[in-house]
């Protein structure tokens, strides 16, 4: 069974395929229901940094202020 990244990796992978296969990044995007932004992003850190970059990344910051202690 795959995890929540594999899917997620699997998912974009396909679509970057299927562009590939059909020689247009707007009708890939179309015939799987998303916005070709998305796809040319994918794609984008795909050429830049490989099939890693384009696992989620969160835009949340990390740090945990309530376990701060005052000065």
């Amino acid at each position: 069974m795959l995890n929540a990244s594999e899917k997620i990796i699997n998912d974009k992978t396909g679509l970057l395929n299927l562009a590939k296969e059909l020689g247009n990044l707007s009708k890939a995007s179309q015939v799987m229901g998303m916005s070709p932004d998305n796809l040319y992003r994918y794609k984008s850190a795909v050429d830049e940094g490989g099939v890693e970059a384009i696992f989620e990344r969160t835009r949340r910051n990390q740090t945990n202020n309530m376990s701060q202690t005052p000065s």
